[in-house]
């Protein structure tokens, strides 16, 4: 974290949102406790990447436009760019990447993505907006990737789960190599409800394609963390091997699928935006600590 990220405050929260992937850099209680994984490597140094203008991996780490091919790393690059702060108050800031000499020989078109983090009492918004700025039809994916705390400060049981609102039990797909399978399985809820514990994560991230919904993260009893998504109709699960953070990720497409092609275009649940137009994501988080 750097004297240039955004200070956010008010009674109930207190947020920083460095300019290098317009990330996250932590997120706390009033008193000072920490809601968000601090980034240390020995687990994983991410806290909360934008994930654009693909979520996951792509076959071979190649993705094309139409005739044009290039490398791209998993979740795309926006998480490594260093966006512009345009706008910032007490409570929020809103950051802007552009494309750039880099970005067009990878992903060749001009966008505008803005990324808007938002105190509201013990609420926190964060919103995305992606704008087709060139001439042609622009494929993309689109994802947040925030790791909260594992246990939740204030909580004296380690056992935590996942509630889902509607209680259902949506289906998930395995993955091989950070790509799907392509025939969806069972996936672990009960009745809305997923106990959370190491061995769920042995494969790597539980992927629900069309399973985000309003959910509840903690302890049975006790503090805990209420989400809704906007747009956002994916949902990922992951947690590395003995690490105290859960990565709760809402997205709007997936990894491509095991076999698939490199055209983004063709990437499960891609976006394909006109030219001219917007497209706005969004999560909330209600803390109750």
């Amino acid at each position: 974290m750097t004297s240039s990220c955004c200070l956010l405050t008010n009674e109930a929260l207190s947020l920083a949102v460095a300019p290098l992937g317009a990330e996250m850099q932590y997120l706390r209680t009033g008193s000072g406790e920490d809601l968000l994984w601090h980034g240390d490597a020995a687990f994983w140094s991410g806290r909360a990447p934008v994930l654009f203008p693909i979520v996951g991996r792509a076959v071979d780490d190649l993705i094309a436009v139409g005739d044009h091919t290039a490398a791209m790393p998993q979740h795309g690059f926006a998480r490594r760019q260093v966006f512009a702060l345009e706008e910032q108050t007490e409570t929020s800031c809103r950051h802007v990447l552009k494309e750039s000499p880099e970005s067009l020989a990878l992903y060749p078109f001009s966008f505008v993505l803005q990324v808007t983090h938002e105190l509201d009492g013990n609420r926190l918004h964060v919103t995305a907006e992606v704008q087709n700025t060139d001439q042609r039809v622009m494929p993309f994916g689109f994802g947040f990737h925030p790791a909260f705390c594992w246990p939740l400060p204030k909580s004296d049981q380690k056992t935590h789960s996942i509630s889902l609102a509607s209680g259902g039990n949506p289906n998930r797909v395995g993955l091989q190599d950070g790509l799907l399978r392509p025939q969806p399985v069972a996936g672990p809820f009960s009745d809305g409800e997923l106990e959370l514990h190491e061995a769920l994560f042995k494969d790597g991230a539980l992927v629900f394609p069309h399973g985000a919904e309003s959910l509840r993260y903690g302890p049975p009893d006790g503090p805990s963390l209420e989400f809704q998504f906007h747009n956002l109709p994916d949902l990922a699960l992951w947690r590395p091997p003995g690490a105290p953070f859960l990565c709760i990720e809402p997205w709007h497409g997936t990894a491509s699928y095991l076999g698939d092609g490199p055209q983004i275009a063709r990437r499960p649940n891609s976006i394909d935006l006109q030219p001219g137009l917007a497209v706005q994501f969004g999560y909330s988080v209600t803390v109750h600590v």
